[in-house]
């Protein structure tokens, strides 16, 4: 089957003329709409969690987590993927690494700029690394979730090539070759998104050690990327590195790893 042909566009204008500069052109993109949509859910459960959570979070603290966790996001984000894709191009244009309007953003860059988020903001407040991490990590899944499907609005990061004979297999109109690819996104939607948001949401709604939620995080993470990476095209100018295993895999190992550490530690602790 075909993957459906969405304009990325949801309204544009311009280019515009004001107090004789030229602005644009300006719009609303998909993928823009769902970093929005994914950051409102985030607060809204964030404020619910802050409500029945024993951490004493008032709505300041929330909103104010979430801005600057939105910031790690952007700017970590932008940070590694020029850093862990892009290298060849900023050592020849340093100035690159500002190209946004460009596009490029990457999962585990973006994961270090709000772990710095974290950081920054129990330094502000005096609450503990972890007292935040496990707050926040039940709704990092819903904006990926929702990165996901603009990802597949936008036909980007689809899959490899896909058997004739799978039924969901689809061909996406921004594939020079339009081949029956695995339709990777909507793969990336389920389990980052539906399963790791629900698996979390579960877990924390219980009292659990300090830093068993975020340990959790990471190993639930780094383990549905690793295996969806086998269905993942990789990036063409780097292909498949270490071990025959991709850029995405080889950063998940190190996710998967301090998660299995943060869970012994944090239970290891709990029964002293």
């Amino acid at each position: 089957m075909e993957a459906p042909l969405i304009n990325p566009d949801i309204i544009s204008f311009g280019p515009l003329e004001l107090f004789g500069m030229t602005l644009g052109p300006i719009g609303l993109k998909w993928y823009g709409l769902m970093y929005m949509l994914g950051l409102l859910a985030a607060w809204g459960l964030g404020n619910y969690r802050a409500k029945s959570s024993s951490n004493s979070w008032d709505k300041d603290q929330v909103s104010d987590m979430i801005f600057y966790g939105f910031l790690g996001v952007v700017i970590g984000g932008r940070f590694g993927y020029v850093f862990f894709y892009h290298m060849d191009l900023f050592l020849a244009d340093p100035i690159y690494l500002f190209r946004i309007t460009e596009g490029g953003m990457s999962f585990h860059g973006g994961f270090i700029g709000v772990m710095a988020a974290f950081y920054y903001f129990s330094r502000k407040t005096g609450k503990s690394f972890f007292e935040i991490s496990d707050f926040c990590a039940p709704f990092i899944p819903i904006g990926l979730g929702f990165g996901r499907i603009g990802n597949f609005i936008n036909g980007e990061l689809w899959g490899r090539v896909a058997s004739p004979d799978l039924p969901w297999a689809m061909k996406f109109h921004t594939d020079p070759d339009f081949l029956l690819r695995h339709p990777s996104q909507l793969y990336q939607f389920f389990l980052e998104g539906v399963v790791l948001f629900s698996l979390l949401f579960w877990f924390s709604m219980k009292p659990r050690p300090r830093m068993a939620v975020s340990g959790l995080f990471m190993v639930g993470y780094g383990l549905q990327r690793f295996i969806i990476e086998f269905f993942r095209q990789p990036d063409a100018h780097l292909g498949l590195l270490w071990f025959k295993l991709s850029m995405g895999q080889l950063l998940s190992v190190p996710m998967i790893i301090i998660g299995i550490f943060w869970l012994r530690k944090a239970y290891q602790k709990s029964s002293s």
